[in-house]
């Protein structure tokens, strides 16, 4: 005796695919008379057709590689199929690298750290690959602002010294008048 039919309306009426149905194999006279989907749903109710379970398809195994993955385990070069750049972009790390530096850049200016002409040069030497990473970048900061200190205490020391020497002309140019007076 053929299900085919019976097998399709109870995969309709279980909403599930044909290789889930359960057909009672001790009943198969009773079923075959079903030929309508309100007779499968009585029989599905009686427990003489029913929806198999999902069979299970476990992931413990791969969340265990995954797991080794991470500590560097299976990344050996027999295991690399892609090249180094399809792998991990030199696109990728570039836009991370300059998203650190101009962040930093950001953040000194808006802090009143660096001024904005300094910060103008560091972004375009950034933008032209001058800093391989944040630190690199810091001793720049550092030191640019340290000879900016230098010459700006340079510049103060020699306008104090022009300002002296202004006034000792003064008072020299003064002391001849009082002179040439008497």
């Amino acid at each position: 005796v053929s299900l085919k039919l019976q097998k399709r309306l109870a995969a309709s009426v279980l909403k599930c695919g044909k290789r889930k149905i359960w057909l009672d194999p001790n009943e198969i006279n009773e079923i075959s008379l079903a030929n309508s989907r309100r007779n499968i749903a009585r029989l599905e109710k009686d427990g003489l057709i029913m929806k198999k379970p999902t069979v299970v398809h476990s992931r413990s195994r791969v969340r265990e590689r995954n797991k080794a993955k991470s500590k560097g385990r299976h990344t050996g070069t027999g295991k690399r199929r892609g090249t180094a750049n399809a792998r991990l972009p030199f696109k990728v790390i570039w836009m991370r690298r300059i998203r650190v530096l101009r962040r930093l850049l950001h953040k000194m200016r808006e802090a009143k750290k660096i001024d904005k002409h300094i910060y103008h040069t560091l972004y375009l030497q950034a933008k032209g690959n001058q800093f391989k990473n944040k630190r690199v970048l810091l001793e720049t900061i550092h030191t640019m602002k340290s000879e900016h200190v230098k010459a700006k205490s340079l510049a103060d020391q020699a306008e104090a010294k022009k300002s002296r020497a202004r006034a000792r002309v003064a008072k020299r140019s003064a002391r001849e008048n009082k002179k040439s007076d008497q």
